[in-house]
Protein backbone atom coordinates (compact mmCIF):
# COMPACT_ATOMS: atom_id res chain seq x y z
CA UNK A 1 0.00 0.00 0.00
CA UNK A 2 0.91 3.33 -1.37
CA UNK A 3 1.86 6.16 2.20
CA UNK A 4 -0.48 8.81 1.30
CA UNK A 5 1.12 10.82 4.33
CA UNK A 6 4.74 10.12 3.56
CA UNK A 7 5.74 13.67 1.47
CA UNK A 8 3.71 16.23 4.25
CA UNK A 9 4.62 16.17 7.69
CA UNK A 10 0.80 16.64 9.06
CA UNK A 11 2.52 16.14 12.61
CA UNK A 12 4.98 19.29 12.44
CA UNK A 13 1.66 21.44 11.16
CA UNK A 14 -0.82 20.78 14.10
CA UNK A 15 -0.25 22.69 16.77
CA UNK A 16 -0.33 19.54 19.22
CA UNK A 17 -0.72 21.61 22.55
CA UNK A 18 -3.60 23.94 21.72
CA UNK A 19 -5.56 20.57 19.95
CA UNK A 20 -5.30 18.45 23.04
CA UNK A 21 -6.42 21.16 25.34
CA UNK A 22 -9.44 21.40 23.52
CA UNK A 23 -10.22 17.67 22.44
CA UNK A 24 -9.19 16.73 26.08
CA UNK A 25 -12.54 17.30 27.80
CA UNK A 26 -14.78 15.96 25.23
CA UNK A 27 -12.71 12.58 25.22
CA UNK A 28 -12.43 12.75 28.90
CA UNK A 29 -16.79 12.86 29.42
CA UNK A 30 -17.38 10.50 26.36
CA UNK A 31 -14.67 8.05 27.92
CA UNK A 32 -15.45 8.26 31.72
CA UNK A 33 -17.98 5.10 32.08
CA UNK A 34 -16.92 2.94 29.49
CA UNK A 35 -16.89 -0.33 30.04
CA UNK A 36 -12.57 -1.09 29.99
CA UNK A 37 -9.92 1.54 29.64
CA UNK A 38 -8.59 -0.87 27.20
CA UNK A 39 -9.18 2.02 23.91
CA UNK A 40 -8.64 1.85 19.99
CA UNK A 41 -7.47 4.69 18.08
CA UNK A 42 -8.38 4.75 14.60
CA UNK A 43 -6.27 6.24 12.41
CA UNK A 44 -3.89 7.30 14.54
CA UNK A 45 -1.49 9.17 13.31
CA UNK A 46 1.93 10.32 15.34
CA UNK A 47 0.42 8.74 18.30
CA UNK A 48 -0.49 11.91 20.59
CA UNK A 49 -4.38 10.94 21.44
CA UNK A 50 -3.06 7.83 22.47
CA UNK A 51 -0.57 8.76 24.73
CA UNK A 52 -2.69 11.78 25.90
CA UNK A 53 -5.19 8.86 26.61
CA UNK A 54 -2.58 6.85 27.97
CA UNK A 55 -1.65 9.92 31.20
CA UNK A 56 -5.24 9.55 31.81
CA UNK A 57 -5.18 5.28 32.63
CA UNK A 58 -6.17 3.83 29.19
CA UNK A 59 -4.35 1.21 27.53
CA UNK A 60 -4.35 2.14 23.74
CA UNK A 61 -4.06 0.17 20.32
CA UNK A 62 -3.38 2.85 17.76
CA UNK A 63 -4.17 1.85 13.96
CA UNK A 64 -2.85 3.25 11.21
CA UNK A 65 -2.21 2.53 7.74
CA UNK A 66 0.40 5.18 7.07
CA UNK A 67 4.24 3.60 7.62
CA UNK A 68 5.60 6.90 8.22
CA UNK A 69 3.02 8.07 10.52
CA UNK A 70 3.45 5.04 12.89
CA UNK A 71 7.47 5.75 12.49
CA UNK A 72 6.71 9.31 14.40
CA UNK A 73 4.01 7.71 16.74
CA UNK A 74 6.84 5.33 18.39
CA UNK A 75 8.10 8.20 20.64
CA UNK A 76 4.41 7.44 22.15
CA UNK A 77 4.70 3.75 22.65
CA UNK A 78 5.49 2.55 26.11
CA UNK A 79 3.55 -0.40 28.27
CA UNK A 80 0.34 1.24 27.66
CA UNK A 81 -0.07 2.11 24.31
CA UNK A 82 1.32 0.14 21.35
CA UNK A 83 0.81 0.39 17.56
CA UNK A 84 -0.59 -1.70 14.77
CA UNK A 85 0.21 -0.77 10.80
CA UNK A 86 -2.70 -1.67 8.59
CA UNK A 87 -5.52 -0.79 6.65
CA UNK A 88 -8.99 -0.01 9.01
CA UNK A 89 -11.21 -1.63 6.80
CA UNK A 90 -9.05 -4.95 8.10
CA UNK A 91 -9.92 -4.34 11.17
CA UNK A 92 -11.57 -7.30 12.03
CA UNK A 93 -7.73 -9.12 11.62
CA UNK A 94 -5.61 -6.75 12.97
CA UNK A 95 -6.72 -6.80 16.44
CA UNK A 96 -8.33 -9.31 19.03
CA UNK A 97 -11.08 -7.80 21.24
CA UNK A 98 -12.43 -6.75 23.44
CA UNK A 99 -11.95 -2.77 23.87
CA UNK A 100 -13.61 -0.15 26.25
CA UNK A 101 -14.28 2.27 23.79
CA UNK A 102 -13.10 4.10 20.33
CA UNK A 103 -11.89 7.24 18.93
CA UNK A 104 -11.52 7.95 15.46
CA UNK A 105 -10.24 11.64 14.95
CA UNK A 106 -9.28 14.21 12.67
CA UNK A 107 -11.27 13.65 9.52
CA UNK A 108 -10.00 9.98 9.20
CA UNK A 109 -13.10 8.19 8.30
CA UNK A 110 -13.62 9.37 5.09
CA UNK A 111 -10.01 8.09 3.51
CA UNK A 112 -12.40 4.42 3.67
CA UNK A 113 -14.50 5.58 0.30
CA UNK A 114 -16.64 2.75 -0.03
CA UNK A 115 -20.22 2.29 1.85
CA UNK A 116 -19.16 -1.61 1.90
CA UNK A 117 -15.56 -0.49 3.25
CA UNK A 118 -17.10 1.58 6.00
CA UNK A 119 -19.69 -1.09 6.92
CA UNK A 120 -16.95 -3.74 7.46
CA UNK A 121 -14.92 -1.40 9.80
CA UNK A 122 -18.16 -0.47 11.53
CA UNK A 123 -19.54 -3.99 11.76
CA UNK A 124 -15.98 -5.48 13.25
CA UNK A 125 -15.30 -2.28 15.52
CA UNK A 126 -19.14 -2.98 17.13
CA UNK A 127 -17.97 -6.95 17.97
CA UNK A 128 -14.94 -6.02 19.40
CA UNK A 129 -16.14 -2.64 21.52
CA UNK A 130 -17.82 -4.39 24.99
CA UNK A 131 -21.70 -3.73 25.34
CA UNK A 132 -22.12 -0.02 25.80
CA UNK A 133 -18.24 1.00 24.63
CA UNK A 134 -18.29 4.43 23.38
CA UNK A 135 -17.29 5.04 19.58
CA UNK A 136 -16.14 8.62 19.26
CA UNK A 137 -16.21 9.93 15.50
CA UNK A 138 -15.12 13.59 14.32
CA UNK A 139 -15.03 14.49 10.42
CA UNK A 140 -15.29 17.32 8.73
CA UNK A 141 -19.29 18.75 7.89
CA UNK A 142 -19.47 17.51 4.57
CA UNK A 143 -23.57 18.15 4.04
CA UNK A 144 -22.19 22.18 4.48
CA UNK A 145 -19.15 21.47 2.03
CA UNK A 146 -21.60 20.13 -0.56
CA UNK A 147 -24.02 22.84 -0.03
CA UNK A 148 -22.26 26.14 -0.18
CA UNK A 149 -19.72 24.49 -2.84
CA UNK A 150 -16.85 25.26 -0.51
CA UNK A 151 -13.39 24.53 -1.92
CA UNK A 152 -10.95 24.82 0.76
CA UNK A 153 -10.13 25.02 4.31
CA UNK A 154 -8.58 27.83 6.59
CA UNK A 155 -5.04 28.31 6.13
CA UNK A 156 -2.77 27.20 8.91
CA UNK A 157 0.60 28.77 10.14
CA UNK A 158 3.21 27.48 11.87
CA UNK A 159 6.80 28.76 12.58
CA UNK A 160 9.92 26.69 10.99
CA UNK A 161 13.40 27.26 11.59
CA UNK A 162 13.59 28.60 8.24
CA UNK A 163 10.30 31.29 7.85
CA UNK A 164 7.09 30.04 8.39
CA UNK A 165 5.06 26.93 6.95
CA UNK A 166 1.97 27.86 5.23
CA UNK A 167 -1.13 24.84 5.08
CA UNK A 168 -3.20 25.24 2.64
CA UNK A 169 -5.88 22.78 1.66
CA UNK A 170 -7.67 22.91 -1.88
CA UNK A 171 -10.94 20.61 -2.06
CA UNK A 172 -12.17 19.70 -5.54
CA UNK A 173 -15.85 18.18 -5.24
CA UNK A 174 -16.71 15.10 -7.06
CA UNK A 175 -20.38 13.74 -7.84
CA UNK A 176 -21.82 11.14 -5.48
CA UNK A 177 -19.80 12.51 -2.59
CA UNK A 178 -16.32 12.04 -3.58
CA UNK A 179 -13.97 14.83 -2.76
CA UNK A 180 -9.96 15.35 -3.93
CA UNK A 181 -8.02 16.84 -1.40
CA UNK A 182 -5.17 18.74 -2.35
CA UNK A 183 -2.72 19.33 0.85
CA UNK A 184 -0.01 22.09 0.15
CA UNK A 185 2.78 23.37 2.29
CA UNK A 186 3.87 26.73 1.20
CA UNK A 187 7.38 28.09 3.19
CA UNK A 188 6.52 31.80 3.58
CA UNK A 189 9.99 34.21 3.77
CA UNK A 190 9.29 37.65 3.35
CA UNK A 191 12.75 39.05 3.07
CA UNK A 192 13.76 36.10 0.60
CA UNK A 193 13.35 36.07 -3.19
CA UNK A 194 11.10 34.51 -3.62
CA UNK A 195 9.01 34.73 -0.75
CA UNK A 196 7.07 32.12 -1.03
CA UNK A 197 8.42 28.74 -2.23
CA UNK A 198 6.36 25.28 -2.40
CA UNK A 199 7.81 22.62 -0.34
CA UNK A 200 5.09 19.94 -1.15
CA UNK A 201 1.78 18.68 -2.35
CA UNK A 202 -0.09 15.53 -2.35
CA UNK A 203 -3.49 14.28 -4.25
CA UNK A 204 -5.63 12.32 -1.11
CA UNK A 205 -9.00 10.90 -2.63
CA UNK A 206 -11.85 10.67 0.36
CA UNK A 207 -15.68 10.37 0.34
CA UNK A 208 -17.51 13.24 2.21
CA UNK A 209 -19.39 11.20 4.14
CA UNK A 210 -22.50 12.91 5.94
CA UNK A 211 -24.38 12.40 8.79
CA UNK A 212 -27.41 10.83 6.88
CA UNK A 213 -25.01 8.52 5.55
CA UNK A 214 -23.54 7.56 8.93
CA UNK A 215 -26.54 7.42 10.73
CA UNK A 216 -27.42 4.27 8.47
CA UNK A 217 -24.12 2.81 8.34
CA UNK A 218 -23.85 3.20 12.34
CA UNK A 219 -27.27 1.80 12.62
CA UNK A 220 -27.11 -1.30 10.52
CA UNK A 221 -23.52 -1.94 12.30
CA UNK A 222 -25.64 -1.94 16.00
CA UNK A 223 -24.60 1.75 17.43
CA UNK A 224 -28.18 2.36 18.23
CA UNK A 225 -27.47 5.44 20.97
CA UNK A 226 -26.15 8.74 18.72
CA UNK A 227 -25.13 11.95 19.75
CA UNK A 228 -24.14 14.30 17.71
CA UNK A 229 -22.31 17.65 18.33
CA UNK A 230 -21.17 20.49 15.84
CA UNK A 231 -17.63 20.43 17.42
CA UNK A 232 -15.45 19.04 20.35
CA UNK A 233 -16.67 21.94 22.76
CA UNK A 234 -20.13 20.48 22.62
CA UNK A 235 -21.83 22.56 20.31
CA UNK A 236 -24.83 21.49 18.68
CA UNK A 237 -25.01 20.14 15.41
CA UNK A 238 -26.04 22.29 12.79
CA UNK A 239 -25.73 21.01 9.28
CA UNK A 240 -25.85 24.31 7.30
CA UNK A 241 -23.27 25.76 10.19
CA UNK A 242 -20.96 23.39 11.99
CA UNK A 243 -17.80 23.59 10.54
CA UNK A 244 -17.28 19.26 12.35
CA UNK A 245 -19.44 16.64 12.61
CA UNK A 246 -18.66 14.79 15.78
CA UNK A 247 -20.06 11.64 16.90
CA UNK A 248 -20.46 9.78 20.06
CA UNK A 249 -22.43 6.03 19.48
CA UNK A 250 -22.83 3.07 21.57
Amino acid sequence: MADRFAAIDYGALIDWRSRLAREGPFLQRALANAPSRRILDLGCGPGEHARLLASHGFEVVGIDASPSMLEKAEGAASASVRFVLGDLVDLDRLVEGPFGGAICLGNTLPSIRTRDGLARLLGALRARLLPGGPFVCQVLNYEKIFATHQRHLPLTLRPADDGTLVFVRLMDLRPGGDVIFLPVVLRYRPDADPPVVLQASERVEVHGWTRPELEDLLDDAGFRDREYYGSVSFAPYVPGESSDLVVLAR
